[in-house]
């Protein structure tokens, strides 16, 4: 028997929900850490603090080469374009739309 569209859409919702509670863990935990590092008092670009934390995710997961901090590698990038980079709470805790 298939489910109704209204069940589908009940699961997906409780779905997103889950998903937002672990990204905001995980995003808590990090940055329990990077503070506990002192990351907080360090003034360092959005991009580049993404790209070292990119480098560091490689280094763990076994991975090579180096990190761009930006969602395309071959995108260009000025000073005015906030869409440049990636918000930190887009990964680590930003919303899921369906």
């Amino acid at each position: 028997m298939k489910k109704p569209s209204s069940k589908i859409r009940e699961e997906i919702a409780r779905l997103q929900d889950q998903l937002k509670q672990a990204e905001t863990r995980e995003a808590e935990r990090i940055g329990r850490i990077a503070l506990k590092a002192g990351l907080g008092e360090i003034v360092i670009d959005e991009a580049e603090l993404q790209a070292a934390f990119e480098d560091v995710a490689k280094r763990f997961r076994g991975g090579k080469g180096a990190a761009t901090g930006r969602k395309y590698a071959g995108e260009s990038r000025s000073g005015s374009d906030p869409s440049a980079t990636q918000p930190a709470s887009a990964d680590a805790g930003g919303s899921v739309e369906a």
